[in-house]
């Protein structure tokens, strides 16, 4: 991660604290309950919000911290924002991925906190990932180069498993924070696992039988994907997806990388800016397509949920490796 974001989230979560701490003079913690009763439920950005709700059900309240359209690694709190984690019934996050919302967190006080990070097991990603090469689910790093731009990866939503991981402890933090619907979150859970395992099967069956197993994407979002379904993905740039222009050395590495696993496509997203792509593609006279991270749920997004996002992601693959 770059400097210039290293500077601008510190300022922002240390801005999110002081913004807490005033709100907290001048305030005392409700029941976490809205006035008919349901449970209030703060989630930090979009896949958060779809288990929250998915888990909850009808008997939770839940809001987002993120609108629509905005990168959550640069969400800024606002002072109801923070003051709203305060007062929440439970919250659902992921940590390390937006630092002024761990700080906020942190200082809130709050008793039943599901953190997605703890959840499932986070792994160190750079530009490549090469799910050939390891076994899913163990510690390990993909390397292209001294200058790749890694760390732990967040993206753990994109792989069904992990997220099946997640959804089993968010539905255990609902459960402890509104004991008397325990049932009912005990059994969306089960219902969402359910339909998480059979998302993967389609994966695994979709990309079974493919021409090239490598693709190009924008940034280094999918190396859990990657690694779920035996493929490799090469990304312009590290986890940050505003890093900033490419080294040289490593569009040169893309090139020969394009031409010698058959690469058809380079990915771009919905959110982040699409020149870095377009510029390669044009290069190396490839088609664009679009792979969604799924940080969050816009008008232009190809579905209106995590499952159809997660389809169309699979259909751009399967159209850019060849799969039969």
């Amino acid at each position: 991660m770059n400097v210039r974001r290293q500077i601008s989230t510190a300022a922002m979560a240390g801005a999110s604290v002081l913004a807490l701490l005033a709100l907290s003079a001048c305030s005392t913690a409700g029941d976490g309950r809205t006035a008919d009763g349901k449970l209030q439920v703060t989630a930090s950005f979009y896949p958060m919000q779809f288990l929250a709700e998915q888990i909850g059900g009808q008997h939770v309240e839940v809001s987002n911290l993120t609108k629509a359209g905005v990168e959550p690694h640069d969400l800024e709190l606002t002072a109801k924002q923070t003051g709203q984690l305060q007062e929440s019934g439970a919250i659902v996050y992921l940590k390390g991925l937006q630092p002024a919302v761990d700080a906020a967190i942190e200082q809130s006080g709050a008793k039943n906190v599901a953190d997605a990070a703890s959840l499932t097991r986070l792994e160190e990603h750079g530009n490549e990932v090469d799910g050939h090469h390891h076994t899913t689910g163990g510690n390990h790093t993909g390397h292209s180069g001294e200058d790749e731009e890694g760390g732990n990866d967040p993206h753990i939503w994109l792989d069904p498993v992990k997220f099946a991981e997640v959804a089993k402890g968010v539905g255990k933090t609902l459960a402890k924070a509104d004991p008397g619907h325990k049932a009912a979150y005990q059994k969306n859970t089960d219902a969402l696992v359910k339909k998480l395992n059979g998302l993967n099967k389609d994966f695994e069956d979709g990309l079974k039988n493919k021409g090239s197993g490598t693709f190009i994407t924008t940034h280094a979002a999918f190396g859990y994907l990657a690694e779920r379904y035996g493929l490799t993905e090469e990304a312009i740039s590290g986890l940050d997806p505003e890093a900033g222009e490419p080294p040289a050395h490593r569009i040169r590495e893309l090139h020969t990388l394009a031409a010698k696993h058959h690469v058809s496509t380079v990915f771009s997203e919905t959110i982040a800016n699409p020149a870095a792509a377009k510029v390669l593609a044009g290069d190396l006279h490839l088609k664009t397509d679009v792979l969604d991270p799924l940080e969050g749920i816009t008008d232009t997004s190809r579905g209106k949920d995590y499952f159809g996002v997660m389809r169309a992601n699979l259909a751009a693959l399967q159209k850019a490796l060849g799969s039969k």
